[in-house]
Formats: structure tokens, sequence, C-alpha cells
């Protein structure tokens, strides 16, 4: 039997896992008042102190871009991140904070990608998510003009998606064509639903996830996050060496 074997097998109780060693979230809504995020300015900041709290060096949030909802432009976020980096520093807070966007595969993307008015993290990396109700048609015709455009996507949540729950290999297939996966670290805790639980270490037991997030909205997801840490599959995911999170 092998060491993970061993200490994974039933009844077996966890230590709660290192979020240092993850060092870095990028799936956040921090910026205050711009999406279904962050309230105002106190919020963001608890919510802040929370990741510090729980290991994180570093928190790269990333708001909502919807064209007929969150229009939120590249100097709107910038603006908001300036704004958060100037009350950290008024109030002491050590943490390195950087913005992106969560951009919403919607009839305006294609349009933001030939603008070039695209936020991105690291080395080009586009965070983008799919409608809940059903796999767009143009989903391969955006990561091309994405990686046409020298941009490289990572998909939001993919364990979140019910329309592929019964299409597994469909993760196999974005990976294949050069889609890096982002999972919701609160899948793993049920929080979502059931199903979405059972998908998700499912992914994470086949070596699908490329990268995590909080996907922190209010305080009550970190709370619950940190109920949870002692999770199989979280210990899993964590002491993955290629993790994106820790080369960021």
């Amino acid at each position: 039997m092998s060491f993970f074997s061993n200490i994974f097998k039933k009844g077996h109780q966890l230590p709660p896992v290192d979020l240092s060693a993850v060092s870095v979230d990028f799936h956040s809504h921090l910026i205050p008042g711009i999406d279904d995020g962050s309230p105002d300015m106190e919020s963001t900041i608890t919510m802040i102190r929370k990741f510090k709290e729980l290991g994180y060096q570093k928190v790269i949030t990333t708001p909502h871009v919807m064209c007929d909802y969150y229009q939120n432009t590249p100097e709107k976020i910038l603006k908001g991140l300036d704004e958060v980096k100037n009350e950290l520093t008024k109030q002491g807070i050590n943490i390195e904070i950087e913005a992106a966007a969560e951009y919403n595969l919607d009839d305006g993307l294609s349009k933001l990608i030939k603008d070039k008015q695209i936020l991105t993290f690291g080395d080009n990396y586009v965070l983008f998510e799919l409608p809940f109700m059903s796999e767009p048609p143009n989903l391969q015709e955006i990561i091309f003009e994405l990686q046409m455009a020298g941009y490289r996507p990572i998909l939001a949540h993919p364990e979140r998606y019910g329309f592929w729950y019964r299409n597994f290999e469909k993760y196999e297939e974005l990976k294949a064509r050069g889609v890096l996966l982002q999972m919701n670290l609160l899948s793993l805790t049920g929080h979502y639903s059931p199903e979405t639980k059972k998908v998700a270490e499912k992914m994470v037991e086949a070596n699908l996830i490329d990268g995590v997030g909080t996907d922190c909205h209010r305080i009550e997801h970190l709370m619950q996050f940190e109920d949870s840490l002692s999770l199989k599959h979280l210990h899993q995911l964590v002491n993955q060496e290629n993790l994106l999170n820790k080369k960021l």
C-alpha cells in the first residue's frame, strides 16, 4: 500500500492543508461595488485579511465582465484595484494584490479580444467562464480567437457546468486544445451541489486540474472553506507540483 493510499484510507483524519503551499489565489471578486462580489471596501478588507490568515501571499482578483450586465472595462477594474491597494497600505496589511477579470463567453467577448481589451495575469493567462445552461455554440471559435491573439485561456470552474456531467471526456478534449482548467475549491466541500462535488473529485483523481481558486464573493465563502481544509481531494490538489498557482 502506498503512502498516500494509507493516509487517505477511510476513517483517517488528515490535518488541515497548508495553503501557503498554494501561495496565490487567482479567482475572486474583491473590488468593491463593480460586480456581485464585495459590496464595499470594508467587506473587501475583511476578505483580504482572511486570505492572509489562511496563508495566501498573493491575490489576483477577477471581477466579472459581461456585455449586458457587468460592463467592466480594464480602466474601471484597475482604478478599483488602486483604491484597494491604497486602503491596504493605510491599514498596514502586507499582501500582494493584482487584478485581471473573469470574462463571460457572451456576445461581447469576441470584440474585446479583437480590440485587445483583455486583462491578463501571469504569462498572458485569461480567465473565462461559460453560461451555466448549455455549452455555447461558439466555444471552440472563442478558444481559437484567444489563442491566435496570444492569450492563454483558463476555463473557470469547469466542474460546475452540469451540461458536461455525462460527457466527462469533454474536459480532456479542452485540455488537448490547450485550455487550462481552474477548479473552485468550494466545489470539493459540496457547496454548489453533491453532484458538483462528485465531478470535482473525479477531475482531481484524473489529474485534470491545472489551477485552483476560491471564487470568493463574500467572507462566508472563505469561512466555509476554512472549515474544510482536511479534505482528501484538497490535499491531493495542493500537493500537485505543477499547480499553476505556485508559479504566479
